[in-house]
Order: structure tokens, then C-alpha cells, then sequence
């Protein structure tokens, strides 16, 4: 592969990344599973059925720049 190549398949990670997530959740629900998912800083355990049940609340998500650095404790 060329250099151009691997950079336009980088470029899209990001969205094969959501799809994939996506489409493993969906695949879940079907299944008969739950799932799990924070919104605003609460944790939810979703069910097939459409319910959903609060699970826990932790810290509500951090805005990162593109290309910031930030250090993982």
C-alpha cells in the first residue's frame, strides 16, 4: 500500500469504528441481551424490551480537542 492509501483508511477508522458499535448493540438487543450505555454521566442498562434501568452516575464526559494530549491516571 501507498502512503495515500493508508492515510485515506485512517481517515475513516473513526466512522468504521461507530458503525461497528452500533451495529454490535443492535445485534445485542436482538439477542435478548441488555446494554449498557452512559449518557450525561448516568450508566444504563438498556433492555430489549425498550426499558431502561439507571445503573450508576459517574463523571460526566470531558470535551477533548482534536490532537489534545491528555494524561489517563
Amino acid at each position: 500500500m501507498q502512503e495515500r492509501e493508508i492515510q485515506y483508511l485512517e481517515e475513516h477508522i473513526p466512522e468504521l469504528a461507530e458503525s461497528a458499535v452500533t451495529q454490535a448493540y443492535w445485534q445485542s438487543l436482538a439477542a435478548g441481551n441488555s446494554v449498557l450505555e452512559s449518557e450525561n454521566g448516568i450508566i444504563y442498562e438498556r433492555f430489549p424490551d425498550g426499558s431502561s434501568k439507571m445503573v450508576k452516575t459517574i463523571e460526566p464526559p470531558t470535551t477533548v480537542a482534536i490532537g489534545a494530549r491528555r494524561k489517563l491516571l
